[in-house]
This record gives structure tokens, sequence and C-alpha cells, in this order.
């Protein structure tokens, strides 16, 4: 079992950032695949980034260039730092872990999520 905590989100203004955490518990966090992944209202949820245990690192296009995943295997946490938000960034972001990088950058793969944090981009 995994269990899985995100912080820092909160309410920020457009042009603005903020550096999501979500720290890791039960497992050997360094041999799993970490990712982040997002809802926004009336919309299904989406890959924002995943990061492999060896450090290679998938984002979706709209991110590219503003978001950047990272992790610290000491710690057993993952970073999503997201830099030049915009409105249309407003979601609640999850955290999630899987045994590999292409189940954890797929939502219908991903063995265990957090329980969310909301991310508010103010125009």
């Amino acid at each position: 079992q995994v269990q899985l905590v995100e912080s820092g989100g909160g309410l920020v203004q457009a042009g603005g950032s903020l550096r999501l955490s979500c720290a890791a518990s039960g497992s050997i966090f360094s041999s799993n695949a970490m990712g982040w992944h997002r809802q926004a209202p009336g919309k299904t949820r989406e890959l924002v980034a995943g990061i492999s245990s060896g450090g290679r690192i998938n984002y979706a296009d709209s991110v590219k260039g503003r978001f950047t995943i990272s992790r610290d295997n000491a710690k057993s946490t993952v970073y999503l730092q997201m830099n030049s938000l915009k409105p249309e960034d407003t979601a609640v972001y999850y955290c999630a872990a899987a045994t590999i990088l292409r189940r954890v950058v797929d939502t219908t793969l991903v063995d265990y999520w957090g329980q969310g944090t909301q991310v508010t981009v103010s125009s």
C-alpha cells in the first residue's frame, strides 16, 4: 500500500507561481513512478506530468515550459513547480503513484491517488 498526501495548493493571481508537494509513505518510494494529474470542474481528470524512478519525465503539452516535476527520494516526496499560472490551470491537483511511468501518466492505470489539493488561479 502507498499513502500520498499533497500540500501547497492555494489561490494565486495569473502569472504567479505555486509549488505542490506530495509526501509518500508505505512503500519503497524510489522504485515507484510518480505523477500529477488535475481535474477542473465539469471536466475529466487529466495528466499534468509524470516522472519515472530513474528520472525520465513526461509533461502534458499544456504545461510544457511552465511546470516542472521533480522528486527527492531521500524525502519520499515529489514536487510540482508551477510558474506562469493561467486561469485555465484552476483545478484540483492529484498526486499519483504507479509501478512504471507508462502507468502513472495514464489516468486509468494509476495504482494510488492522493486526496487532492485545490489550485485556483484568478485573472
